[in-house]
């Protein structure tokens, strides 16, 4: 009889290979979907991994998308790791938008270089603004995070919408819900000149490199890690259970907000009610994969990255709906919470003792 015997302490080692596993299962499974969907399996995951990085332009690309993954990632990381459950970091982000698009929008007729830093901080203060009412709420009534952050998502999505058929809609740009084009002193600079790659990859970088120092190296870092994992001792030792809330939720939305900041300003140039592709969401897969580590948010961010580019790719070439990159998102969620079960619990063979 096989059976799962509880570890008599967590595994340190299944923690790091379940997300190997849960990715090598996910291959697996996208071979059983090519499959099932009568598409060749191999071509399918070659336009999947392959294909997307297969040149300089391609690389940059992987990038590129990485970059809003990194920055959401890793906010939400530093809540994630103090039990602070953020679930709106999609809605984070677009406020983000909103704050750098106001400023730059405001600053059209200006060829000012403080543009460019005055939009990093107004896409990080509203997309902190955002993430304060689930951690008013919280604080004060005791609601939970994850219901009022989610739906914060959809007011921040009307919102949008709101401003770009409304008040800050182009009178130029044939009746579609967008801005006006930024101007070019309120755009990121490129690094790598015949690609879309900007500087904002570099701001994604030094935030991995921040959310390392704070969670490893800082004492209020400690004290997160401790309130996540032992509640009971951080109560005891007199850590702030109000304060791991507030700086949980303030710091993802101020890194989902120059994410949205870092879009706008980087490869679309505008505000359109299309701005985000769900990197909010897909953020939180990140930061577990990653395992709430800085590096391992790097590797997962440019794993994510290449399902997003791959399944342009596989709808392009193989005539598959643009929703195949979000089923391998969900099976590698999926097979990651399946795995994660074996860093507490290991299988056995025989009989249940009485």
């Amino acid at each position: 009889m096989l059976r799962l015997e509880p570890r008599a302490e967590a595994s340190r080692l299944m923690s790091y290979l379940s997300p190997v596993l849960a990715t090598l299962l996910t291959l697996v499974a996208g071979i059983a979907v090519f499959s099932a969907l009568g598409k060749d399996p191999v071509e399918g995951l070659r336009l999947f991994l392959v294909s997307p990085v297969k040149d300089l332009y391609g690389v940059s690309e992987l990038l590129l998308k990485a970059t809003p993954l990194m920055l959401c990632a890793i906010g939400l990381a530093v809540g994630f790791r103090a039990n602070v459950w953020n679930i709106g970091a999609e809605g984070q982000f677009m406020l983000g938008t909103v704050g750098a698009t106001g400023v730059a929008l405001y600053f059209q007729e200006s060829d000012s270089s403080l543009v460019l830093p005055a939009m990093v901080l107004a896409g990080a203060a509203a997309g902190a603004a955002w993430a304060a009412v689930p951690a008013l709420l919280k604080t004060k009534f005791n609601a939970n995070e994850i219901l009022v952050s989610l739906m914060l998502v959809y007011v921040a999505q009307l919102f949008v919408s709101w401003l770009v058929f409304g008040p800050w809609k182009d009178p130029d740009g044939f009746n579609f819900p967008q801005t006006a084009m930024f101007a070019d002193h309120a755009l990121l600079p490129i690094l790598i000149e015949g690609t879309r790659l900007h500087a904002g990859f570099l701001m994604a970088l030094a935030a991995l490199v921040a959310g390392y120092a704070f969670m490893n190296r800082s004492y209020t870092g400690f004290k997160m890690r401790v309130a996540g994992e032992a509640a009971e001792a951080a109560r005891y030792a007199g850590f702030s259970a109000n304060r791991m809330i507030w700086i949980g939720l303030l710091t993802g939305g101020a890194a989902a907000g120059i994410a949205g900041m870092s879009e706008v300003a980087g490869p679309m140039g505008q505000l359109t009610d299309k701005v985000s592709l769900g990197y909010g969401f897909a953020a939180i897969i990140v930061a577990f994969v990653g395992r709430l580590n800085p590096f391992g948010i790097l590797l997962a961010s440019l794993l994510m990255a290449l399902l997003y580019i791959g399944g342009e790719q596989v709808q392009q070439y193989m005539n598959l709906p643009s929703s195949i990159s979000l089923v391998f998102q969900g099976l590698l969620l999926f097979f990651l919470l399946g795995s994660d079960v074996f860093i507490h619990y290991r299988l056995r063979f025989g009989r249940v003792t009485a």
